[in-house]
């Protein structure tokens, strides 16, 4: 049984690594709007474009910093535009390279399952979503609420080649899977959208969307995770609350390391694996693989 649990390990999702990405709430190439008041937790930036890309915020220079960010009493945070102090600009730069990284490997992954294929020809109100990558070739949109299912360290990545379109008063929940592990981590959902999303009046998303073109936020809507646009995002009194930044859900800056499938299958050859009632230690293999992979200088001197 536990044998069978740690192949199920190797089959798991791996994390998406936003970099410094994953310093804000919202990052965008063109600009961000909003129609006050919304409220955002976390950093707001955008680059190439300068702070004239940063409407409706009324922002205020940090003379402390000689101009590397500005505040708003929208933000709670601060706001970073291309054409402020040095080192922001060349931050910025290396955040937005970092953001379209991260969509790129969003959108390369490969579906888990047949069954995660086109689920619902696109409109999913009312599905229940357990770990693992979805697909679809079209628009993806719903009405009501769908279901977020699984434990804090699963990671669910949604990709479509259309645009994600969330109705009023429609809703994303998260629920725990019944193992005592805690429910899913908005941190560690990825939307990728390959066209544009919207996110009607008083409806309420999880997650990290990773949007080809421009979000919009309409009146009231919320979020709980991160917009990161390749070119525009709209608020209308909407309400922005990013994971705790940087975020290790996903392999944030701070996290420095991301786990791929082969350290993943390193980790697991080094397991206690109870077998028939005794234990099987296989270790030979694991101090193999991190010789190799370490480079030991024990090994270095034989």
């Amino acid at each position: 049984m536990l044998a069978l649990a740690a192949l199920a390990l190797l089959a798991a999702t791996d994390p998406v690594f936003l970099g410094t990405a994953a310093d804000f709430a919202i990052l965008t190439k063109t600009g961000i709007s909003t129609v006050p008041s919304s409220s955002i937790t976390g950093n707001i930036g955008c680059s190439p474009i300068g702070d004239s890309g940063l409407t409706g915020f009324s922002l205020v220079a940090d003379d402390a910093t000689a101009g590397q960010f500005s505040r708003t009493t929208q933000v709670t945070g601060m706001a970073y535009a291309a054409n402020f102090a040095v080192p922001t600009p060349s931050k910025l730069t290396t955040a937005i390279s970092d953001l379209e990284t991260a969509y790129t490997d969003a959108a390369g992954r490969t579906v888990s399952s047949g069954a995660n294929l086109n689920v619902g020809a696109g409109s999913v109100a009312g599905e229940t979503f357990t770990a693992g990558v979805y697909t679809w070739g079209s628009n993806v949109n719903f009405n009501s609420k769908i279901y977020i299912n699984g434990s804090k360290s699963d990671i669910f990545i949604f990709q479509m080649s259309g645009n994600l379109i969330v109705a009023a008063d429609a809703e994303v929940v998260l629920e725990g899977d019944g193992t005592g592990n805690g429910e899913p981590k908005n941190g560690n959902i990825v939307w990728q959208v390959a066209g544009h999303v919207e996110v009607g009046a008083n409806a309420h998303m999880e997650g990290v969307i990773l949007v080809k073109t421009h979000a919009a936020f309409f009146t009231g809507s919320s979020l709980n995770g991160r917009i990161l646009s390749q070119t525009a995002v709209t608020l209308d009194q909407a309400v922005i609350v990013a994971p705790p930044s940087p975020s290790p859900e996903i392999g944030g800056s701070g996290s420095g390391v991301t786990v791929a499938k082969s350290d993943s299958a390193g980790i697991i050859v080094g397991v206690v694996v109870g077998l028939g009632g005794g234990l099987l230690i296989i270790g030979f293999f694991a101090f193999r693989y991190y010789k190799y992979r370490l480079g030991l200088k024990a090994a270095t001197k034989l």
